[in-house]
């Protein structure tokens, strides 16, 4: 028996990963910032001729209030950001209750634009207006380019960011806080952890993971030479 077109789009499905925000945008930057930060940081102290101790104090210390400053970070860009969009929300469902014509019109314009036919567009425009928040989640998508309901969660935000951070930064202390006082070890640790995390990223994006973790591994590597330059530079002078 041959499946009617209804009855396999029914059955195909498929996911998407989640592109609104809430999560994997915080995670990714964290992750990636702690370990840029931090493998920068040892390069630059250790190439300033610091004791172990000394590079182990100020790596845990970057890495507690990088953690902190990123969440809380995340946490008021992503809380104005939902209060803007609540604002913008409310002055369109304002609009759609002040002038209701006028909107009509606005939404069988978004539909021609899209290219509905125009009886088409104002017949499908008036039967879901009949519904006021189906109206007013159409024009904020059509208007804002937003959905109402997918905005992200300051608090996912936040705390994706603090962990993230934590891990990418203890990465490159991670020699030191084993015993093993080598200052090219430690850089070697943060390259390895930038490349993994980059090639990681990959899986979310059209880029192959070489590419995803040779760009991160450059990036590091141009802010660990330069901090190890300046590192340098000013123990010498110190010295």
């Amino acid at each position: 028996m041959t499946a009617s077109p209804a009855d396999t789009a029914e059955s195909h499905g498929h996911s998407h990963a989640d592109v609104s925000g809430g999560w994997l945008r915080p995670a990714v930057f964290g992750a990636m910032d702690g370990l840029v930060t931090n493998t920068a940081l040892v390069a630059g102290v250790g190439g300033g001729g610091a004791a172990a101790r000394t590079i182990v104090l100020a790596g845990v210390a970057s890495l507690v209030a990088g953690a902190l400053s990123m969440a809380l970070g995340e946490y008021t860009s992503v809380k104005t950001q939902n209060e803007q969009l609540d604002l913008e929300v409310a002055k369109e469902r304002r609009e759609l209750q002040r002038n209701p014509r006028g909107e009509l019109a606005e939404l069988v314009k978004e539909l021609r634009v899209r290219g509905v036919e125009p009886e088409l567009a104002r017949e499908v425009a008036v039967q879901l207006s009949r519904d006021p928040e189906t109206a007013l989640r159409l024009h904020v998508v059509a208007e804002m380019g937003v959905t109402v309901d997918d905005s992200p969660s300051p608090r996912t935000a936040a705390l994706s960011s603090l962990l993230t951070f934590a891990v990418g930064a203890v990465v490159p202390l991670v020699p030191y806080l084993l015993g093993v006082s080598l200052l090219w070890v430690a850089l070697l640790c943060g390259g390895i952890g930038l490349a993994v995390a980059g090639a990681l990223s990959s899986r979310f994006t059209p880029r192959p993971w070489w590419f995803a973790g040779g760009r991160q591994l450059l990036f590091g590597a141009v802010a660990s030479l330069a901090t190890y330059l300046i590192g340098l530079a000013i123990g010498v002078t110190a010295t």
